[in-house]
């Protein structure tokens, strides 16, 4: 899957972001408004799916190679967050989805991350 399709797919608005990361393949996402947790689970290129709003997301998404984060429920970053994502090249998206459903939504659509037998 693409961040273009995760556009599409969580009929998000683009906040910032050059268009030619748009085609980057992304293989697994993370919903999480607790950064210790995107540090210690995290692996691959991922896209970040959270309500957290301020700029420890983007250094944590930064830190972990992330090319994309998507705030949930329609939350948006301020200037000095939308300014640091454009110096780390990161996308950052807003969707009018709850976490739960738009993490549902990327998976149903074939995002399907790792899978480990239980």
């Amino acid at each position: 899957m693409t961040v273009r399709d995760v556009i599409r797919i969580l009929d998000a608005k683009v906040i910032c972001g050059d268009e030619s990361l748009f085609d980057v393949e992304v293989s697994d996402a993370c919903g999480s408004d607790m950064m210790s947790d995107v540090l210690a689970f995290v692996k691959n290129q991922a896209v970040l799916l959270t309500g957290l709003v301020n700029v420890q997301v983007i250094r944590t998404a930064d830190m972990m190679d992330m090319v994309c984060i998507v705030f949930v429920r329609g939350k948006m970053p301020d200037e000095d967050m939308i300014a640091v994502a454009k110096r780390k090249d990161m996308v950052l998206l807003a969707t009018p989805h709850r976490m739960y459903t738009a993490c549902g939504l990327l998976w149903q659509n074939g995002l399907k991350g790792e899978h480990k037998d239980a």
